[in-house]
């Protein structure tokens, strides 16, 4: 009914619905640091915080990114005993003193 005249020079795959069927290969894979997915498997490094290097990847020029990650946004198992015992001196060790008054 439709005489189409198509040229093999002239079909072009591009990269629309057509070719999204035939990605099936993962580039990223979980990060063992942040737990994105992330990882680039041939590159071996986290496109979100730069895993294996020792310093966490972040940029000025993404103040979300740095809003959210930052100190505060955890748990802060260590820094949240900070203010008390720096009120105590970071004393370790040692023995309370008794409570009881002493008669006298």
């Amino acid at each position: 009914r439709y005489n189409w005249v198509v040229d093999e020079a002239t079909m072009v795959v591009g990269k629309g619905t057509a070719s999204f069927g035939k990605r099936h290969n993962k580039t990223h894979t979980l990060c063992r640091r942040c737990g994105k997915r992330t990882y680039h498997l041939q590159k071996s490094t986290c496109a979100a915080c730069g895993y294996p290097s020792k310093h966490m990847r972040r940029y000025n020029w993404a103040t979300k990114a740095q809003r959210r990650r930052t100190t505060g946004t955890g748990r802060c198992r260590y820094i949240k005993t900070l203010p008390r015992r720096f009120k105590n001196g970071f004393q370790e060790g040692g023995v309370a003193k008794s409570q009881k008054k002493r008669a006298a």
